[in-house]
């Protein structure tokens, strides 16, 4: 996969981003996308951003819950950047409505 390891539990991909063992990105502080990468994506690749966010949401709760989790901030990252995608989803369709009308 032209992945190199950086810690125990995380790699970096091909695309250079540090991405947990199961392949999901690691939102730490400061290491999210911010709103205006987000906007140059497509509504697909946005919509599959979520999906990850999703994921990465229960598999953080999930460790939480079994006592694994050591910095419960994580959570409330993926929160955040999924409602941060879920705004700019809304925006470019109000935008493509707009147009339409």
């Amino acid at each position: 996969m032209g992945a190199t390891p950086v810690e125990e539990r995380f790699i970096v991909n091909s695309t250079g981003r540090r991405v947990t063992l199961l392949g999901l990105p690691v939102m730490l502080k400061g290491n999210g996308m911010n709103a205006n990468e987000l906007r140059d994506k497509t509504p697909d690749q946005l919509r599959e951003e979520l999906v990850n966010l999703k994921k990465e949401s229960f598999n953080l709760r999930f460790q939480q819950a079994t006592g694994q989790l050591e910095n419960t901030a994580g959570i409330r990252n993926a929160r955040r950047s999924a409602a941060r995608v879920k705004t700019i989803l809304n925006q470019k369709a109000a935008d493509a409505a707009k147009s339409e009308a």
